[in-house]
């Protein structure tokens, strides 16, 4: 097993610069963390735990460089839905069925590395990523716009958060607003003045010093509230056998949320630094830090693309940023949680809003509109549905689109009637009636493997092309090249296919058949239907066995023809 790979190779500079990132990305992710308690239903300090030891144990089994696997709305959310009536909010009981789910997704997803499941990222095409990411960043900026003007949002939703922040924009709490606009001036002001300074980092000390100093609760400035100090404590979960069988859908929802949205995260941070990715080395490190979850009395953790942003904002490069975090946590959890009540709110949302607006992809969806207005109604469809009905749902699309994109591909391939040019070069032309190659001679090219989903039109497209009898047409050459696989539909399809051409006085053949085709083309029996003679080796080898044939037919009789050129 490869260990540390998100860490290694190691080198001094490197290591400097992501401790450093590592800090900056700590005063960011902490208030961030507990607001996630918040929605989990979940004690505040066991969000600090949730960037404790699952840190360190996807550092130590995780293959992403960027990946950071900590509390996150998505999961929060399915977690508090699952266990809501189970157990009072907040409570023992409560934790203790929450560690258990953690500890049953990393079962899960220990299962989903056993059966080689790492291979869903290969199935979000970037058209759609950039369509998630974009939809998250919305959602998330919606989803703070209330704790940033102290408004109370009740709405999960993001449409209707915006109707409920629409609604009591006249009940916006000045004070709280102040602080917000403050906080925007003055990270904007850092960044434009001192790019390389902390600016997150320095925003929540001076917030926090001074909500403490002129008592910013006192003027109705919602603060964090007390936070519960000291390491966790390793146990396994205060439960029975009993409650396990309850807890399985529950566990399996996060499983297959940590799987998706952590394949999606990491695969564009993998792409964006030209990083080499091992999704299934990243199932062990998911599974891992879940584990460590559960042992610490916290909650399930998940690939979060809100943080991973966050981290990369801030220069990390690598794992040591999410090390040196947890190390930070640690000291806060030890020395520093008194103090850490007086951070405002509205700080907290403020600086999520700013990371928001950098997952909003307004660049890349102009520059897949002027490639592809078709993939970029694909990526504008999955934001929409990331933020009218969830990340979950959206993720789901992401895929389910990406998917029928390959099918698309397949069902509807590139096809045309070959020609040379004045070079002796192939080229295209559409494949309409009357298109050949010569007189006499349509060599076809097919640009998909052919099953059965496709081959019904492969066999229209032969057939318009060849035209109603009687036909000019005497040989059908297919170039078989992108054929790279036949499955026994489509060579029932082809041996009809064979029958309808030669009644019409049309010999069919191939050519350039990949060795793997030809494989199936023995199984399926079609090469003694179309005869080993029709199969060529190259287009020019049936060019020329055509060439031979018309010279020696020049009124193209085909009666009992043979090619000249055999493969």
């Amino acid at each position: 097993m490869n260990l540390f790979q998100g860490i290694r190779p190691v080198k001094r500079n490197g290591v400097v610069r992501d401790a450093v990132a590592g800090v900056a990305f700590a005063a960011m992710n902490i208030p961030q963390a507990l607001g996630y308690t918040r929605i989990a239903g979940m004690p505040v300090v066991t969000g600090l735990y949730s960037l404790l030891l699952p840190l360190f144990a996807f550092a130590t089994f995780g293959s992403s460089r960027f990946l950071v696997v900590a509390a996150d709305s998505a999961t929060a959310a399915i977690l508090h839905s699952g266990l809501a009536g189970m157990a009072p909010a907040a409570s023992t009981r409560y934790v203790a069925l929450a560690s258990l789910v953690a500890l049953l997704t990393a079962v899960f997803l220990l299962l989903g590395r056993l059966c080689g499941l790492g291979f869903v990222a290969d199935f979000l095409s970037q058209t759609v990523l950039v369509g998630f990411l974009t939809g998250i960043g919305l959602q998330v900026g919606i989803a703070v716009l209330g704790q940033m003007l102290g408004i109370q949002v009740t709405s999960r939703r993001s449409i209707l958060q915006l109707v409920e922040i629409s609604r009591n924009l006249p009940k916006v709490h000045l004070h709280t607003l102040a602080v917000t606009l403050a906080v925007l001036a003055f990270v904007f002001a850092l960044r434009w003045s001192a790019p390389k300074a902390p600016g997150p980092m320095l925003a929540v000390i001076l917030a926090t010093a001074a909500s403490a100093l002129w008592n910013f609760a006192g003027h109705g400035i919602a603060i964090i509230g007390a936070v519960a100090g000291g390491l966790p404590h390793l146990a396994m979960p205060d439960v029975s056998w009993s409650d396990i069988r309850p807890l399985l859908p529950v566990a399996g929802s996060c499983a297959i949320m940590i799987l998706t949205q952590s394949a999606a995260t990491s695969r564009i941070y993998a792409a964006r630094h030209h990083q080499r990715l091992d999704e299934n080395q990243d199932l062990i490190g998911l599974s891992a830090a879940n584990a460590a979850a559960a042992f610490s009395g916290t909650f399930v953790v998940n690939g979060s693309p809100t943080q991973t942003a966050m981290v990369e904002s801030v220069g990390s490069r690598s794992q040591v940023a999410q090390v040196t975090t947890a190390i930070v946590v640690a000291l806060v959890l030890l020395f520093l949680t008194k103090p850490l009540q007086y951070l405002p709110q509205c700080v907290l949302g403020t600086l999520v809003f700013l990371v928001a607006i950098r997952l909003i992809k307004l660049r890349s969806l102009k520059d897949i509109l002027r490639e592809s207005p078709a993939e970029f109604a694909l990526a504008v469809t999955t934001t929409l549905v990331v933020i009218t009905a969830g990340v979950e749902v959206g993720i789901v699309l992401a895929m389910v689109l990406s998917l029928l994109r390959i099918v698309h591909h397949s069902y509807h391939p590139r096809t045309g009637v070959m020609i040379p040019d004045e070079a002796n070069v192939w080229k295209l032309i559409p494949p309409t009636p009357g298109a050949v190659t010569e007189p006499g001679l349509v060599m076809y090219r097919f640009g998909a493997a052919l099953f059965y989903a496709n081959a019904s039109r492969f066999s229209d497209e032969v057939l318009g092309l060849v035209g109603p009898s009687p036909t000019t047409v005497r040989w059908f050459i297919v170039d078989a090249e992108a054929i790279t696989n036949l499955d026994y539909s489509a060579a029932r399809v082809v041996e009809e296919l064979k029958k309808n051409l030669t009644d019409a006085g049309v010999q069919l053949g191939f050519a350039r058949v990949p060795w793997n085709t030809r494989a199936d083309f023995d199984r399926h029996h079609l090469t003694e239907v179309i005869g080993s003679a029709w199969i060529f080796n190259r287009l020019h080898d049936a060019l020329d066995a055509f060439e031979a044939f018309a010279a020696k037919n020049p009124a193209l009789s085909i009666a009992a023809a043979q090619p000249s050129v055999k493969s």
